[in-house]
This record gives structure tokens, C-alpha cells and sequence, in this order.
């Protein structure tokens, strides 16, 4: 396995109201005449942005713009409860400021709800839509209630010895995928994460999924714990102008686990040109390193 050195991104606050939001972009080497359209990243919950640097290394071309939910990662707790309408919106801000117009949209789990929620507000922002592990929001078929069970505590972002005892359990992927996974994770704080999750409560996409019209690539695990795969087939029948893959035998982590196949997958829906993916092994990122020097 080759070296690895990671392409950092820039890391620094915005401010959305009253709100903090530590936000990083990564900064793309396309920079040329029609360059490749920046891709806005929301990510799982609890899920710091660090987190992003895998997928941040497969797609050097273009740049890629995520930020961390209140309470999670480096940004400060919420002031206020929130909904996946402000994520949207403290998004658009996001973009605006740093000269953003156009981009594409990719949601992980979590993330996959404001996401379809910026494809509907701002959809002459948007042109392409990616929806990983994700459902619909409270009208989805739920998961494991094993895996459920456990998702409802930040605990695995706190305990690697729990994580590892129930990566398995949770995710439906293979526990050799612990470090990868973990190295780049910085615990939330507990009011950051049941705000997080009290976002999502009541929320539905379907009073406007079938309103998104841009071009939008659905893709699940078959063995995926925690959002069944029939959730993704049930936004591909809906969305008239989507594809969906599911990648069988993997779990919720697939970009993880499946990443060469994840990425051809990408690289084929946004008809980019194969390249050669970097080798990687799992490195802590200083600015990882920095945030646990503060606990």
C-alpha cells in the first residue's frame, strides 16, 4: 500500500444567525473552462466532517463543501431546535458565501433528508442528486430494531470498544471496517446529537419528492441494518428521473466497503472519466488530533 496524504481541506466557521457552523471545502484541481460542477456533502448524523476526507480523496477534480450540524463535530451546540428546511437553508448560505451558484447535492443516511430538501428548495441550484442509505423520513420502513436500539445513543462515537463489539449489529458490515470508519471521529455532544435527531421527527419527503426533477442516483446496501434497501426502490419509484443501485451483500457503510465499486458507480451517473484510485490507510487528521486536545 502506497503512502497516503490526504488532500485537506480548508476548514473555518460560518455563521448562520446566531449559529456557528464549522464548515470545510476541499478544493478541486478542475479549474479550468467548464470545470466540474462542486459537490455539496450532508453528511450521516452525529458524523463529523472529517469524516468526508475518504470520499474528498476519490473525487480530487472538483471542489466538494460540507459543514457540521450543531452540536457535532467542531461546531458549537444549538442555540435552537432545528428542521432539515434550515439545514437547507444554512447550506445555501454556505454556498453563496463562498461563490457557489451550481451544484451537485450528495446525501449520506441522516444527511439524505436535507438533501432532498435542497434539491426541493433550491432547485434551480442544483444538478445532479445523490442519495446513499437514506429514506424518506418518517414514512420509511424501518430497520433492525437491534441496530435501531443502538442508533438512538451516540455511544459508538464515544466507545470504540462498543463500536467494534456492535459494528456488526449495527451497520451489517464487516468489523474489519472499525478503524477506517473510526480513526477520523470526534464524539458529539449529547444535546448536539438529539437535537439531530429530533430534526427528522414528523419529517416527510413525499409531500415534494416527486417535484425533484434533476437527475438523481439512488443507492443502497442489501444488507443494510439500519435503512432497508426497499426504502431506496420506493424513492426510485417515485423520483421518475432517478437510477438506483444496491450494492448486495453490504452493509450501511458501503461507501466505505464497496468504495471502488460506490465510486465507478458515481463516476458513471456524473460521466466523469475513470481514474486511478489512491491507495488508502486509515491516518488521523491533524485537525482531528487538535479537536481531542481539547477534551
Amino acid at each position: 500500500m502506497t503512502d497516503y496524504h490526504p488532500n485537506l481541506p480548508r476548514i473555518f466557521f460560518s455563521k448562520i444567525g446566531n449559529q456557528q457552523l464549522r464548515t470545510a471545502i476541499w478544493d478541486g484541481t478542475d479549474k479550468g473552462q467548464g470545470k466540474r460542477t462542486p459537490l455539496l456533502f450532508f453528511n450521516g448524523i452525529g458524523a463529523n466532517l472529517e469524516i468526508a476526507q475518504t470520499f474528498a480523496d476519490s473525487f480530487t477534480g472538483r471542489d466538494i463543501i460540507t459543514f457540521d450540524m450543531p452540536g457535532v463535530g467542531g461546531s458549537p451546540d444549538p442555540t435552537f431546535p432545528y428542521r432539515p428546511w434550515w439545514v437547507a437553508s444554512a447550506a445555501k448560505t454556505i454556498l453563496k458565501e463562498n461563490g457557489y451558484d451550481e451544484v451537485d447535492v450528495l446525501g449520506v443516511s441522516w444527511g439524505g433528508g436535507p438533501a432532498q430538501q435542497f434539491a426541493w428548495q433550491y432547485q434551480d441550484m442544483v444538478r445532479h442528486l445523490v442519495l446513499c442509505c437514506t429514506t424518506t423520513g418518517v414514512t420509511m420502513v424501518p430497520g433492525r430494531a437491534s441496530a435501531l436500539i443502538k442508533m438512538i445513543s451516540p455511544k459508538r462515537y464515544m466507545d470504540k470498544d462498543f463500536l467494534t463489539k456492535n459494528f456488526e449489529t449495527l451497520y451489517g458490515d464487516a468489523t474489519k471496517a472499525v478503524e477506517e470508519f473510526s480513526i477520523n471521529m470526534i464524539p458529539p455532544s449529547l444535546k448536539g446529537y438529539l437535537y439531530q435527531l429530533g430534526a427528522m421527527a414528523g419529517w416527510s419527503s413525499l409531500p415534494f419528492l416527486r417535484r425533484i426533477k434533476v437527475p438523481t442516483l439512488i443507492m443502497m446496501g442489501g444488507n443494510d441494518h439500519i435503512v432497508r434497501p426497499i426504502n431506496g426502490r420506493m424513492m426510485h419509484a417515485i423520483l421518475k428521473n432517478s437510477t438506483y443501485h444496491e450494492f448486495e451483500g453490504a452493509g450501511h457503510l458501503f461507501m466505505l466497503t464497496r468504495r471502488k465499486e460506490f465510486i465507478h458507480e458515481l463516476r458513471v451517473f456524473f460521466e466523469e472519466p475513470e481514474v486511478p484510485l489512491p491507495e488508502i490507510e486509515p491516518v488521523q487528521l491533524p485537525s482531528v488530533t487538535a479537536s481531542y486536545a481539547h477534551f
